[in-house]
């Protein structure tokens, strides 16, 4: 008798016992097709499972795509809007170059924005046919940020004797053009009382990608 005929004889119910002999064995139950590997069964459940996840990934999607463009993206937040801006900055029209404060630190750290519109009075002749923020530009808004923290009762700054001292180590990395919103860090990181000298770094950003950058120097001393 072959192997594989042996083996049936061994599973068929003529050879099993009784079940009076023996009622313990009254749940057997032997199935006619095999169980399936663990591997098997795990590769369905994952299976499954990115189904599950893609279609929730694309109910959203499907969500946002018929949310109208003009609903999709939040406003800017204010945590000092132009007219404390203008109580804190000596500067006015044409050249108080920041728009909103986001983020406010006093003494720390500030994130304000510029909107960049074609009607700002340095495009006509920067240029033409290709408006660009002139660079000089984007780098003194970013000091008018700057500005923002420091002339602050912590930092001993008035705006009587606060002054754009030095620059070092300016890049520009993106041109900025008119329609763009322009997102201004400056943050302090060395202040010193007695000289009235303060350092910061800035970074400016449009859309998320880094646009400038540099080192600032600012005096706070006596006139």
């Amino acid at each position: 008798m072959t192997r594989s005929a042996l083996s049936n004889t061994f599973i068929s119910s003529s050879f099993l016992p009784s079940h009076s002999y023996h009622p313990n064995c009254s749940s057997l139950r032997f199935s006619n097709s095999r169980s399936q590997p663990l591997a098997t069964q795990l590769k369905k459940t994952t299976a499954t499972t990115q189904f599950a996840t893609l279609c929730s990934l694309d109910a959203t999607n499907d969500s946002k795509e018929n949310t109208p463009i003009e609903l999709r993206y939040p406003a800017f937040p204010t945590s000092l809007g132009i007219n404390k801006i203008r109580d804190i900055l000596p500067h006015r029209y044409p050249f108080l170059l920041v728009d909103r404060v986001i983020e406010y630190n006093p003494g720390v750290s500030a994130v304000a924005i510029k909107n960049v519109t074609i009607n700002d009075n340095f495009f006509p002749g920067h240029f033409p046919e290709r408006p660009i923020m002139p660079g000089v530009l984007m780098v003194e808004a970013m000091a008018q940020v700057g500005g923002l923290v420091m002339l602050q009762p912590e930092v001993g700054g008035s705006r009587q004797n606060f002054f754009f001292a030095g620059i070092d180590k300016v890049r520009f990395r993106k041109p900025v053009i008119a329609g763009d919103t322009l997102v201004m860090r400056m943050t302090l990181t060395k202040l010193q009382k007695r000289f009235g000298i303060a350092k910061m770094e800035g970074k400016a950003y449009v859309g998320g990608e880094v646009v400038c950058e540099g080192e600032f120097l600012m005096a706070t001393g006596s006139e």
